[in-house]
């Protein structure tokens, strides 16, 4: 078995260890000794930092929601007005969900349907991630609002979790399908809700 990870490092390292493990196969498809042999670390490793694979559910789906609303973040900041941004964010959505990187896929697309009856704690876990991401959404709005980019567009709380629900049920209607059809709708249907005129 090769070294593992100084101290400090092994509970990130274990979480990525298992985010494409569960993008793959989902929570209940992934056993524990798969976790433990893919990120080569002892069982007690494991339980000093998780007391239990439910707890671990948590860590993962608290460590996805952390580096993705950064990459959010870091979409609103760039240049433009806010419709810019937020079309930005939604371009950058379909291409993570039709692209070539498995990674890149949406984890709440592939767990939210399977743990919300399993677990609380993974349920609230997504809940409050989520409400980040809208909570993002929405001031991006407010700007677009602000701005005159986003004029025609309703209230900036409601159409935040319109659309992040629209796009959800995209990106899952695009794994059945596995086509990329369902997100081009989502795209028109976006800046439909946004006032914005379709794509040429």
């Amino acid at each position: 078995m090769n070294a593992i990870p100084a101290t400090h490092d092994v509970r990130k390292h274990i979480l990525d260890v298992a985010y494409p493990l569960m993008l793959r196969k989902g929570f209940t498809g992934v056993g524990l000794a798969e976790i433990l042999s893919t990120a080569q670390v002892p069982k007690g490793s494991f339980y000093h930092y998780f007391g239990s694979k439910e707890a671990f559910g948590e860590a993962v789906l608290e460590a996805y929601f952390s580096d993705y609303l950064l990459h959010v973040d870091a979409l609103m900041a760039q240049p433009g007005s806010g419709a810019q941004r937020l079309i930005a964010y939604f371009e950058d959505w379909r291409e993570a969900q039709t692209g070539s990187d498995p990674e890149g896929r949406c984890l709440v697309v592939k767990l939210g349907a399977e743990v919300c009856d399993l677990s609380e704690p993974m349920r609230a876990a997504l809940d409050r991630g989520t409400g980040a991401v809208i909570a993002r959404l929405a001031r991006c709005i407010e700007r677009g609002r602000a701005d005159g980019s986003l004029a025609a567009a309703p209230d900036p709380q409601t159409t935040a979790r319109t659309l992040y629900q629209n796009w959800i049920g995209a990106s899952l209607l695009a794994k059945i399908q596995r086509r990329s059809e369902p997100m081009v709708q989502a795209m028109a249907g976006t800046r439909l809700l946004l006032g914005l005129p379709a794509q040429s």
